[in-house]
């Protein structure tokens, strides 16, 4: 085996080591574990090679939800509260107000991925330990979009990529936030280098933030109704280089 497609394997068993909550050595900067999120299924999360060949790394992250994709916990049913996903979460919610990080993560939307408004589908958040989301980004009824949700409902959205540029290539996001509870807080995004939102002002409302990424849709019967149907078409998306720094510096490949 040469040395190079040592590194990548290695890697990609770290990254399915990390996913699992076991010790890992990948490098996403300075984030720690991840775990699934309410979905266990075989094809819903998968470490395959870069299917598009232009990725800035060799293995990607695969999410993949289907139809009837709903489980639920102790805490909380998907099923019952007519939604579906397949995310990965930080098992570490320790980001607590006064902390100030950049965020990183490259998206796929291939070809035939298809946008199932008016269902809602996330695709990246930052949501609260015992709190709700306060900042989502979408693709409901076109395009990828920051929907600002400090108060708990949405307060403004932010257009990050258009419907037309969306599919058929890598997208990198970058966030430089400051969690704050006050007005000193603020959230920056940039979208393939060209900054898309300068917010200032409260960027969170209880104890901790943590970051969750995947596919992750709402109100399915929504679709359904529209459309007269019993099923929502399976969606899948991709993601590379998922990190987190405290300088923009530390994020480049």
């Amino acid at each position: 085996m040469h040395i190079n497609s040592g590194i990548a394997l290695a890697k990609a068993i770290a990254i399915m080591t990390l996913v699992s909550g076991c010790a890992s050595t990948i490098d996403r900067g300075n984030f720690g574990p991840f775990q699934r999120s309410l979905n266990n299924t075989s094809h819903g999360y998968q470490v395959v090679t870069d299917p598009t060949g232009t990725a800035n790394s060799e293995y990607v992250e695969r999410f993949e939800v289907r139809n009837g994709d709903c489980t639920g916990n102790e805490d909380w049913s998907d099923c019952d509260n007519d939604r579906e996903r397949s995310e990965l979460s930080e098992k570490n919610k320790t980001t607590t107000p006064g902390k100030e990080y950049w965020y990183r993560w490259d998206i796929y939307f291939p070809e035939d991925y298809v946008n199932i408004y008016p269902t809602k589908t996330a695709l990246a958040q930052f949501h609260q330990k015992s709190g709700h989301v306060v900042w989502m980004f979408q693709n409901s009824d076109g395009g990828y979009h920051l929907d600002q949700q400090v108060t708990g409902s949405t307060e403004r959205y932010y257009e990050l990529i258009s419907e037309e540029d969306l599919r058929g290539k890598w997208h990198q996001i970058e966030v430089h936030a400051n969690w704050e509870k006050n007005d000193s807080g603020f959230l920056k995004v940039w979208v393939n280098g060209e900054q898309k939102v300068d917010y200032s002002g409260r960027t969170m409302t209880a104890k901790a933030v943590y970051f969750k990424y995947g596919i992750y849709r709402s109100y399915m019967s929504r679709y359904k109704s529209w459309n007269n149907t019993d099923t929502v078409p399976t969606q899948t998306v991709y993601y590379s280089n998922v990190a987190r720094a405290t300088d923009r510096q530390s994020l480049a490949n």
